[in-house]
């Protein structure tokens, strides 16, 4: 009797719900990966005269070229790339709407498009009006259609500015004009310019040079302030800006065979500067980087973790042996600078303790990839198979093999 009460107490207390600790182990650097470049860069110097400069490697979201990205600058009418992409996200561009035109609006100052009160203009041209001509009064009129006001058109833009994670920016105005409030950073301009152009409308509006539309009764062509698209071949757009406070600003998009790259110019003392800069950056970049496939380290690395990460797990209420798949990337080519020798290297993370309840597809880590300090990428680990709860029979026999009757 005695020993049947021990085993009844002694089930109840293994069957007792064990918390999770919160630490995950780490691996790092299990087999650092060299890779040599078979050419050295001939070219390391970067002279720009801009105070404010990040180009970004669209495919990666890796910066390859920087100068104060990060400080927070008045940018003018860049501003208008997140006027337009909300205008694209809230309205409705194909069935073309048309809007009657406000005092506020035509009474706009700076870089106008030339609305008049009372006349109407459709969308389409609005659109273009506000990112070809760069108009402050179609900027103003957006904010109005969208949100009544550009007090509560600013909210919008920064709980949208929050969710793409732009954390040194802040609104005022649809248009950018001078305020101290309002800002932002050459980096989270990339980051934001990056997000519109992935709608195509957007993309088209920005890459356009000119356009005929219908202004205030009257068909009229109008030019894109985009110096660039006329003479660098591979720009496909995106923005200029202007005033006093924040100088001459450029916002491109290039593309060729190898490359797809935002580079972001503030603070310029001219057009030819902003320009000239831009053109050296992309230069610059083109010659000192080169594109390699990291599949081969990552998938390497993450097997090697595998049969480590096994012999060190602590199951709860499960004898099942968990199995881990690794999330793939779409594009595993990366940008390398050619300056020699390049070390890859990965850390993994992953929690200690696995349980019957989670299921599988569940994330239980991450493999980071790194070259020299710099963050590539980071990877999901997930659980590949369900884990199976213990039976009572299973602490029954395993308690009965450890007593001696």
């Amino acid at each position: 009797m005695k020993h049947i009460i021990f085993i009844f107490l002694t089930i109840l207390f293994l069957i007792t719900p064990i918390s999770l600790a919160d630490d995950n182990l780490l691996y790092e650097d299990l087999e650092p990966f060299t890779y040599t470049n078979p050419v050295s860069s001939t070219d390391t110097s970067t002279v720009t005269y801009s105070k404010n400069i990040c180009s970004l490697d669209r495919k990666t979201g890796l910066i390859l070229y920087e100068k104060n990205s990060n400080e927070k600058v008045a940018i003018a009418s860049t501003t208008k790339i997140m006027t337009c992409i909300l205008a694209l996200e809230t309205l409705n561009f194909d069935k073309n709407p048309t809007y009657t035109i406000s005092k506020s609006a035509a009474s706009a100052t700076g870089s106008v498009l030339g609305l008049k009160y009372n006349k109407t203009i459709s969308l389409h041209d609005l659109l273009y009006g506000l990112m070809l001509r760069s108009g402050n009064d179609c900027a103003i009129l957006i904010a109005e259609i969208i949100s009544g006001d550009l007090e509560n058109f600013s909210k919008l833009m920064n709980k949208k500015a929050s969710e793409l994670g732009l954390k040194n920016t802040h609104f005022v105005t649809p248009h950018g004009l001078d305020s101290d409030e309002h800002y932002s950073t050459a980096y989270d301009l990339a980051i934001l310019t990056n997000y519109a152009l992935k709608n195509d409308i957007f993309k088209k509006i920005v890459s356009t040079k000119k356009i005929t539309i219908k202004l205030n009764e009257f068909y009229t062509e109008i030019n894109n302030t985009n110096e660039l698209l006329d003479i660098y071949p591979g720009i496909y757009g995106v923005k200029t800006g202007f005033t006093f406070n924040a100088g001459r600003c450029l916002v491109t998009a290039y593309k060729d065979d190898s490359f797809d790259i935002i580079t972001v110019v503030l603070g310029a003392d001219s057009k030819s500067i902003r320009s000239r800069d831009t053109k050296y950056v992309l230069k610059y970049i083109k010659e000192n980087f080169k594109y390699i496939n990291i599949e081969t380290i990552i998938t390497n690395s993450f097997s090697s973790y595998q049969n480590i990460i096994k012999n060190h797990l602590i199951l709860n209420k499960t004898t099942s042996k968990p199995d881990f798949y690794l999330e793939k990337l779409s594009n595993y080519y990366f940008p390398i600078k050619l300056d020699g020798n390049q070390k890859f290297s990965t850390k993994l993370y992953i929690q200690p303790k696995f349980s019957f309840k989670q299921p599988s597809n569940t994330i239980v880590g991450k493999l980071s990839i790194f070259n020299e300090y710099n963050l590539y990428s980071s990877l999901n680990i997930y659980l590949n198979n369900s884990l199976s709860k213990n039976t009572w029979n299973y602490y029954f026999f395993n308690i009965l093999k450890n007593i001696k009757f």
